[in-house]
């Protein structure tokens, strides 16, 4: 028996299995250890076994796991004033279950918005060509990446496709309910949008009472260095989207949103949702992140961080264009796309997760916390592997 035959075929994974982790470190099978600087696709915000966080799990597990949104969830209430705090916003919050589920429920909330706000019903959607949103069929459809939407159609109408925020404002017409866009593109290379053009943007927005969508399921919640990478942006969005490194891998998602009478009982929900475990560890891990933060010793690992991205591209301009991304989401993007997949597996076998991001960078999301030793010690190994490869290339 095929050790994967019960599972479908939707993974290209690479051949190994983790048992354990600490801090930044991953175990497999054998004992070898593993620098990781993917943290889950940016899901481990603080790693692996903090003890805080797992003494949390541990005492949340003896009392309720979940009940339902049927009754009262006093660690939903708290950790939705956790978030509306760090985010300095008027807003409220939805609870579910990943980014794409808070990217359906910042869709549907724009949609009812549209359809009962104005006297002529709005509701197009402009999304930003190379974004990623999700893989529910509405989500999917506002990833303005066509190649991803063959075979599972048809699609719910709605959504309009811009190259950049220049033609996004072109496009607003008397239908337009929202413009939707990821201020760094997570899955399209790591790309950073201007700050000014985006201010622009939702200047254009308020003024025709036109709603902002931010996607932060990627750059939220301190990945950016601030909590929110709205907040560098100096941005009031209408509805803010967050998941990933929320609760450091238990599975949780937040649409947040300054539209407070909108939505009414029964419109939308979530079974799952904002449960016991999910909003109790939440809290635990905003708090430890709020005191790391305040320390200052995220943003002086960050740097320490940048520094190698800067040393790899100065030093090696034959496999290295330029370092894109912010914060501790940032890319190193390849001259030649095609050492690509070589890069992240001979990475791996020196003992280093990176991952990929569009069709020619190198993806880096570490922990949070990540320490300094992590950081030279994953950088030593990835270095390695870099200098193995043009070894390797200057024998054929």
């Amino acid at each position: 028996m095929k050790e994967d035959e019960y599972l479908l075929p939707l993974y290209k994974r690479l051949d190994v299995s983790f048992v354990k982790g600490k801090k930044s470190i991953l175990y497999d099978e054998e004992g070898k250890d593993y620098v990781d600087f993917t943290s889950g696709i940016g899901v481990n915000s603080l790693g692996y076994a903090n003890k805080e966080v797992v003494k949390t799990i541990k005492e949340q597990a003896k009392n309720i796991l979940h009940t339902s949104n049927i009754y009262r969830i006093k660690s939903q209430e708290k950790c939705a004033k956790k978030i509306v705090e760090l985010s300095n916003l008027d807003m409220q919050c939805f609870f579910c279950n990943s980014g794409a589920e808070s990217n359906e429920s910042a869709i549907k909330l724009a949609r009812k918005y549209g359809n009962t706000e104005f006297a002529k019903a709005k509701y197009k959607i402009i999304t930003i060509k190379n974004s990623f949103h999700g893989r529910t069929i509405a989500t999917l459809k506002a990833t303005a990446q066509e190649d991803k939407h063959k075979f599972f159609g048809p699609y719910p109408e709605g959504f309009v496709y811009a190259k950049d925020i220049n033609e996004a404002i072109t496009l607003i017409d008397e239908s337009t309910v929202a413009v939707m866009l990821e201020l760094i593109q997570g899955e399209g290379g790591i790309f950073m949008q201007d700050v000014h053009k985006i201010k622009e943007l939702e200047t254009i927005l308020k003024s025709k009472k036109l709603l902002l969508i931010i996607d932060e399921v990627q750059t939220g919640v301190y990945r950016s260095g601030n909590f929110l990478i709205s907040q560098y942006f100096g941005i009031k969005p209408d509805i803010i989207t967050l998941a990933k490194g929320l609760s450091t891998g238990i599975p949780i998602g937040v649409m947040m949103t300054s539209l407070k009478n909108i939505f009414k009982a029964g419109d939308h929900g979530s079974t799952f949702g904002g449960n016991h475990m999910s909003t109790t560890v939440c809290t635990k891990v905003l708090n430890i992140l709020e005191e790391y933060s305040n320390s200052g010793k995220l943003e002086v690992n960050i740097k320490y961080f940048n520094n190698y991205l800067h040393y790899f591209v100065d030093k090696y301009p034959s496999l290295f264009l330029q370092k894109n991304g912010w914060g501790f989401m940032q890319g190193l993007v390849l001259n030649d796309e095609n050492k690509l997949d070589e890069i992240v597996k001979k990475s791996l076998k020196k003992g280093v997760l990176v991952l990929k991001s569009g069709k020619n960078i190198i993806r880096f999301l570490p922990a949070l916390n990540i320490s300094k030793k992590e950081i030279k010690q994953g950088f030593e190994r990835f270095e390695s592997s870099l200098i193995e490869i043009l070894k390797e290339e200057k024998r054929k």
